[in-house]
C-alpha cells in the first residue's frame, strides 16, 4: 500500500503563517526520506487557519528542495480561473520537474462567498452556468494537446512551455458525482473521507467501474484521504487529536478557519452536549492511537476503499509532534526509506 500526505500549511495558535510555509517544506523533505509516495498542498482563502492559498508557488519550492517525490495541489480550485493559465502553470513546474508534478483539481469555494468573487473579478457567466466539466476537458485537452478529449474548442492556443511529458491529473471530491465524473473523463480520483465519512466506498467502487480511459489516464486510480494523529501510546494520540477536536467545534460555531488551538487549550474547553456529539461524529472522518493501531485502521480503510493508496493529513498543534506521528506512520506501515 503507498501512504501519501497532504499539507494544508495549518497555522497553529501562537505561530504565524510564515512559519506554517516553512513547516510544510520542512514536512514535505521528511516525507520523502520516510518513504512518502506523493506529498499534495492545498488552495484555500480568507483562512487565518489556513496559511496555504498557491499551491502552484508553494509546488515550485516544495520540488526544488526534495528530489524525487510525487508533488501536487490538493487541489487547484478550477471553476475560479481559465484552464489556460492553469495548464500553463502546470506544464511550468512539469518542465521543471519533469515525472514528478500531480494536478489534483477540485471545485470548492476555498474561502467564502466575498473570497470567491474577488478571485473572479471580471469574469462573467451566464447565471445559474456551470462549466466545471467543460473546463475539465479542455485543461486535459491543453495539457496532452489532444483533439479528442472532449472540448468544444480543440483547436485553442497551445500551452507552452512545449513539454513531452503532463502532469498526472487527478479530481477531489467526496460524492457519487465527483466520482462518476473522474470516470467519464479518465483522471485520477481522490475521496476526502476527512470531509465526508460516508459513501466513500461506493464513490470509489463507482468511478472504477465506470472509468473510461482517456489520454489521463489508462487505468483507474483511486486513493482515499483522511485525517491521521499517531503517538507512541493511545492516550498521547487522543491528547493531540483533541486539537483537531476543538478546531472542528469552533469551525461549526464561527464558520471561519482560526489557528490550530494547542491540547491544553482543548482539553480545558468548556464543551456543550452537542460540542461533544460534533467530535464524536468528526473522529469518525480521523484515524487516532498508537503505530500498531494506525496501521490496522489503515489497512482496513484500504481494504473498505479498495484502493492502494491512502494520502493522510494532520492539523497536530506542535510541529515536532507532526513530525513525530508521520515518523511513527512510516516506520509503522514499512514504508521503504530513501535513506
Amino acid at each position: 500500500m503507498k501512504i501519501s500526505i497532504l499539507d494544508q500549511s495549518p497555522v497553529s495558535s501562537g505561530s504565524s503563517p510564515a512559519e506554517a510555509l516553512a513547516q510544510t517544506a520542512l514536512l514535505a523533505r521528511e516525507a520523502e526520506r520516510l518513504g512518502y509516495h506523493r506529498f499534495w498542498v492545498a488552495e484555500h482563502h480568507a483562512a487565518s487557519g489556513l496559511a496555504g492559498s498557491s499551491p502552484e508557488v508553494l509546488m515550485a519550492h516544495l520540488a526544488a528542495v526534495t528530489s524525487d517525490i510525487r508533488i501536487g495541489s490538493g487541489a487547484v480550485l478550477l471553476p475560479h480561473y481559465s484552464a489556460y493559465k492553469v495548464a500553463e502553470n502546470f506544464r511550468v513546474l512539469e518542465a521543471l520537474y519533469p515525472g514528478r508534478i500531480d494536478l489534483g483539481v477540485g471545485r470548492a469555494a476555498g474561502g467564502g462567498a466575498p473570497a470567491a468573487k474577488a478571485l473572479q473579478d471580471t469574469r462573467v457567466s451566464p447565471a445559474g452556468a456551470d462549466r466545471y466539466e467543460e473546463q475539465l476537458q479542455e485543461l486535459i485537452t491543453y495539457l496532452h494537446d489532444a483533439e479528442d478529449a472532449g472540448t468544444v474548442n480543440p483547436a485553442g492556443p497551445q500551452v507552452m512551455p512545449a513539454v513531452h511529458s503532463a502532469p498526472e491529473i487527478w479530481l477531489l471530491g467526496s460524492s457519487q458525482s465527483s466520482a462518476a465524473l473522474s470516470a467519464r473523463l479518465g483522471t485520477g480520483y481522490a475521496f476526502a473521507h476527512f470531509i465526508s465519512g460516508s459513501g466513500g466506498a461506493e464513490a470509489v467502487r463507482e468511478y472504477k467501474n465506470r472509468f473510461m480511459p482517456s489520454c489521463a489516464g489508462t487505468a483507474p486510480r483511486p486513493l482515499a484521504a483522511v485525517f491521521a494523529v499517531c503517538a507512541e501510546t493511545a492516550a498521547e494520540a487522543d491528547r493531540l487529536a483533541a486539537s483537531m477536536d476543538l478546531s472542528v467545534v469552533l469551525l461549526e460555531k464561527g464558520h471561519v478557519s482560526s489557528p490550530t488551538p494547542s491540547p491544553d487549550t482543548a482539553v480545558n474547553y468548556t464543551y456543550t452536549p452537542f460540542d461533544r456529539f460534533t467530535i464524536r461524529e468528526n473522529r469518525k472522518r480521523m484515524i487516532v492511537g498508537s503505530p500498531a493501531e494506525v496501521r490496522e485502521q489503515l489497512q482496513a480503510l484500504a481494504e473498505q476503499y479498495q484502493c492502494g493508496e491512502l494520502m493522510l493529513s494532520s492539523h497536530i498543534h506542535c510541529f515536532e509532534d507532526k513530525l513525530k506521528s508521520f515518523r511513527l506512520i512510516a516506520e509503522a506501515c514499512g514504508l521503504p526509506s530513501r535513506e
